[in-house]
C-alpha cells in the first residue's frame, strides 16, 4: 500500500510512518518545509497542495493540527487550534476529491473532545457532540472532510482519546511529579479518562486503513477509567505514593479554561465500532499498559 501522512514528524505520526514501513508500505510524508525523498511540500495555510503531487496513493493519514496543550487558551491559541485543524482537513479532503483517481481511504484524526464533558454517560460513536470550545473544533474539524466523503472516498475519523507514551502527550507530564512521589488524582478524581496506548493508537490506524467496512466516526481508545483510578494505578506501577491532589480551583488558576476542557472533564468513552469490527487492543488492560511503556 502506497500511503501519504500529515504530522509524521508528531507523536502519533513518527510511530505510524515507522510501523508503515516495517509492514512494507511505502510511505510518503507531507511537510511545510522543502521536499526530500518521499516527502511533499503544502502549505494549509495558504491552501497551497499540488494536485499532481498527491496522485497515486492507496491511503491518507491526516494527523497534522495545533497541539492543544502547549499553552494557555488565549484567543489567539483558539483560532490557530481551530484554523489548523479546519482549513488542513478542507484543503487535503478537497484536493483528493479533485483527483482522476483519488485514493481509497481517508483517515482523519479528530478526538474525543468532540463529546465534551459528560459525566458518567457511557458515550458511542452515535452520541451527540458536546457543547463548548472543543467540541465546536472536532464537529467542524470532521465536517472538513465533506468532499472527500461525497467523491467516495472512504474518510475515517479517528476520535482519539488520552495517548499514553513515554515520549510524549499527557503520561510524559505527569511521569516527573509521580516519579517523586508527588502526584495525586485532578480535582474530585471523579471524571472519567478515556485512553489507549501509542501502539494502539497506530494499530487503529492501521486498522482504519486496511478494514474496508470501517467508515465514519470511531472512538479511539481502549478503555476508560476514572481519574482517581488512573491515579492510583499509575502510583502503584510506579512504586510511589500518590497523595497530593490538584484541586480543580488551582488547575483553573494554572491553566485558565484549558483545565475544565483537558483535565477536570468527564468523557466516559465507548470504542462500540472497533469492537464490533473485530479490532483487538494490543495493551487492553490499563496497568498492563503502563508497565509495558514504562518497562516495569
Amino acid at each position: 500500500m502506497k500511503v501519504l501522512v500529515s504530522g509524521a514528524s508528531g507523536l502519533v505520526g513518527t510511530a505510524l510512518v515507522k510501523s508503515l514501513e516495517k509492514g512494507g508500505h511505502e510511505v510518503w510524508r507531507l511537510v511545510r518545509r522543502p521536499a526530500q525523498k518521499n516527502e511533499i511540500t503544502w502549505a494549509p495555510d495558504r491552501g497551497v497542495l499540488e494536485p499532481s503531487a498527491v496522485l497515486g496513493f492507496d491511503g491518507v493519514v491526516h494527523l497534522a493540527g495545533e497541539n492543544i496543550a502547549a499553552g494557555r487558551w488565549s484567543a489567539a491559541r483558539k483560532a490557530a487550534i481551530r484554523t489548523s485543524r479546519v482549513q488542513g482537513t478542507e484543503l487535503i479532503a478537497r484536493t483528493l476529491a479533485g483527483l482522476p483517481r483519488p485514493p481509497a481511504t481517508l483517515v482523519v484524526a479528530s478526538a474525543i473532545g468532540y463529546f465534551g464533558d459528560r459525566g458518567d454517560e457511557t458515550l458511542s460513536e452515535t452520541a451527540a457532540p458536546g457543547t463548548g470550545f472543543l467540541p465546536e473544533v472536532c464537529v467542524a474539524w470532521e465536517e472538513a472532510a465533506s468532499a472527500a466523503k461525497s467523491a467516495g472516498i472512504r474518510t475515517v475519523h479517528l476520535r482519539f482519546g488520552i495517548i499514553l507514551s513515554k515520549e510524549g502527550g499527557a503520561l510524559k507530564k505527569m511521569l516527573p511529579p509521580f516519579k517523586l512521589g508527588a502526584g495525586g488524582r485532578l480535582g474530585s478524581g471523579k471524571q472519567w479518562m478515556s485512553w489507549l496506548s501509542l501502539d494502539d493508537a497506530v494499530g487503529q490506524i492501521e486498522f482504519a486503513l486496511c478494514t474496508n467496512s470501517v467508515r465514519g466516526a470511531v472512538n479511539g481508545v481502549t478503555g476508560a477509567v476514572t481519574n482517581q483510578e488512573f491515579t492510583k494505578t499509575l502510583g502503584r506501577v510506579l512504586k510511589r505514593p500518590t497523595i497530593f491532589p490538584l484541586p480543580a480551583p488551582m488547575a483553573r488558576i494554572a491553566l485558565g479554561e484549558m483545565a475544565d476542557a483537558l483535565l477536570l472533564a468527564s468523557t466516559r468513552v465507548d470504542p462500540q465500532v472497533l469492537r464490533d469490527q473485530g479490532y483487538r487492543p494490543r495493551h487492553p488492560e490499563l496497568e498492563s499498559a503502563l508497565r509495558d511503556l514504562l518497562a516495569r
